[in-house]
């Protein structure tokens, strides 16, 4: 099985909230964030070496971050490094890499995922995974992780499931980040689970969907077939790429399917989507404050999130709650409770340059 078993990691984004760090010169995936020594993208690849044959790993990418992605991944083929010339995002990238696939294995069953997501029990992970690999390689099914809840998100997507009791069972709903008080509710009726992002499916169910509810785009990648692995790939991907509408796999197919399910997930994950969920998820001080630098001196000063260079010496007094970051040459001081406009601040600072 593990030879009909493909990877498609999606690693286009640009990580905005996560400005000034991440850019869109080096977005967060390509960096080292959690201080590891690795990036959250060589995090991924290492996720599933026992899933899989690297060999069978694909890597959907801007077509900017093409050489980073060669370099922090140089055991995968470079011909499954794919180069996405405009954003247009999740459904074309998962297309394009199905499509590829299909042609290498008419029988392969394939895991969608993130680059820029923290799981720390890999072993529970790949189990999980297993266990839905079992479930879609002889069903005409499309399989999405939930993470089972431990408090009241509300950065999250949800998944409502059918019947809570199964450890896979039918998709009831999607909803969309709840306020505070119906992400409790969400949490109080064990029906919810938090959307991950992670999909499987067999290469066969994914495009008979993709012919189903996408059929214009699917068409233009089923005329390809003949192009893939080629030398004239990149300019038929450059030159069909920018017609296909920008929209995500769930709006385009899940959300209307009928052969939707989902799976708990039981083991630790983050989206890492922003700087208090890497907070959240880093080691911190005994008064909860969170310092990338040895040469950042603090005083009465509490959950904060001090991200600066090794280089230069930074005094922090009276904070509490704040996010201080310096990268780029640029300097960010924000509030936790305000960093849903980092993603405005950044827009700002550009054009001010």
């Amino acid at each position: 099985m593990k030879s009909d078993t493909f990877v498609i990691i999606m690693a286009g984004g640009i990580g905005s909230r996560f400005w000034p760090v991440s850019t869109e010169r080096k977005p967060k995936q390509f960096l080292d964030m959690l201080g590891t020594g690795k990036t959250l993208f060589q995090h991924t690849i290492d996720r599933f070496s026992d899933i899989c044959s690297i060999r069978n790993i694909f890597v959907v990418t801007s077509a900017q971050y093409i050489d980073i992605a060669l370099e922090q991944g140089p055991e995968i083929p470079e011909s499954n490094i794919l180069a996405e010339p405009v954003m247009r995002n999740t459904a074309p990238c998962i297309a394009y890499a199905s499509y590829k696939i299909r042609k290498l294995n008419p029988n392969a069953n394939i895991i969608v995922t993130p680059s820029d997501h923290l799981i720390e029990q890999k072993q529970l992970f790949q189990k999980t995974l297993q266990k839905g690999l079992n479930f879609v390689k002889d069903r005409d099914a499309i399989l999405t992780i939930g993470i089972q809840p431990h408090r009241p998100e509300t950065g999250y997507g949800y998944i409502q499931m059918d019947h809570p009791d199964k450890e896979i069972g039918k998709v009831k709903a999607f909803k969309e980040k709840p306020d505070h008080e119906t992400a409790k509710s969400y949490l109080a009726s064990q029906e919810y689970l938090w959307n991950a992002g992670i999909f499987l499916w067999s290469a066969k169910t994914i495009i008979q969907a993709f012919e189903t509810y996408m059929p214009a785009m699917a068409r233009v990648f089923d005329n390809g077939n003949d192009i893939y692995f080629t030398d004239k790939e990149q300019s038929f991907i450059d030159l069909v790429y920018p017609t296909f509408e920008n929209i995500s796999i769930d709006y385009s197919m899940l959300e209307k399917a009928d052969n939707l399910y989902v799976q708990k997930g039981h083991f630790d994950w983050s989206d890492l989507g922003t700087w208090t969920a890497l907070w959240e998820k880093s080691s911190r001080t005994y008064t909860g404050d969170t310092v990338s630098s040895e040469n950042a001196y603090l005083y009465e000063t509490s959950n904060n999130i001090i991200h600066v260079p090794e280089d230069k010496v930074v005094v922090v007094q009276g904070l509490s709650e704040y996010i201080v970051v310096e990268s780029n040459n640029v300097l960010l001081i924000c509030s936790k409770g305000e960093e849903q406009r980092i993603k405005a601040f950044r827009h700002k600072a550009s054009n001010s340059k």
